[in-house]
């Protein structure tokens, strides 16, 4: 669509396509294409241009306000943020899982503390029971991946703890609504999907998860954060394998 507000406005101030360009020191094929094509100039070449015409940057590109928006509503998203994961407490868990009613989604390489503190064998049972949809993603406890992420943390243990927790949750692979795979890739983040909140567990080289920070998110209608890191859970999904009993 052609950007009438833009061409009504340089029309008023009395600019042509060449003389704006020249003023904006562009050439008049990019201030073509800002009117023929609604191409948005990069931040600098709007201020300018805006400056030019006197008008307002939102104005002449109002998708600019559903950016704005759209990062406020991302920045609600945002709950909270504990330093470390063993600074949630358990109750925020127990919670979210309570309160999952559709979905629970799940991506680690271990993940040990879920079945070892808080239950979550019983826990995938009885929302497996109630329709809730599973899925879980285990690293594979013999893949290079796992093998550098266990000598870059210098956690020796981190394949067997991956083997351990599949053990754990092996009971539970006959339900119908559970889903376990294990996967390959490297592990940026360790994602806790529960419903429309989600906690995200950051990975930074040289230090164990637990010693990481945690983001609790809310999804909120035009909110990006949420919807950013289910689109990562959805990509590793895709790599994973059922594990061989």
């Amino acid at each position: 669509m052609p950007n009438e507000r833009l061409r009504g406005a340089m029309a008023a101030a009395n600019f042509t396509k060449h003389s704006l360009a020249e003023q904006l020191e562009v050439s008049t094929k990019t201030v073509e294409r800002w009117i023929t094509q609604d191409r948005c100039p990069h931040p600098g070449l709007r201020l300018k241009a805006a400056r030019a015409l006197d008008r307002d940057e939102t104005y002449l590109w109002p998708d600019l306000l559903a950016d704005s928006r759209s990062t406020t509503a991302s920045l609600s998203e945002l709950v909270q943020i504990w330093p470390t994961r063993p600074e949630v407490p358990h109750e925020v868990w127990r919670s979210l899982m309570k309160q999952s009613s559709d979905h629970i989604d799940v991506l680690v390489y271990a993940g040990g503390f879920l079945v070892e503190s808080l239950d979550f064998v019983n826990v995938v049972r009885a929302k497996a029971q109630a329709g809730v949809q599973i899925r879980i993603l285990l690293g594979e406890s013999d893949s290079p991946e796992v093998k550098a992420r266990s000598h870059e943390e210098g956690l020796p243990s981190l394949p067997q703890r991956c083997q351990s927790t599949l053990e754990y949750l092996r009971e539970t692979t006959d339900l119908p609504m559970v889903d376990i795979r294990t996967h390959r890739t490297t592990l940026y983040n360790s994602i806790y999907r529960f419903g429309d909140s989600m906690l995200v567990n950051t990975h930074s080289y040289g230090a164990y998860a637990a010693k990481s920070p945690v983001q609790h998110l809310q999804k909120v209608p035009g909110g990006r954060l949420f919807s950013y890191y289910l689109d990562s859970f959805e990509a590793a999904w895709k790599t994973g394998r059922t594990p061989v009993t």
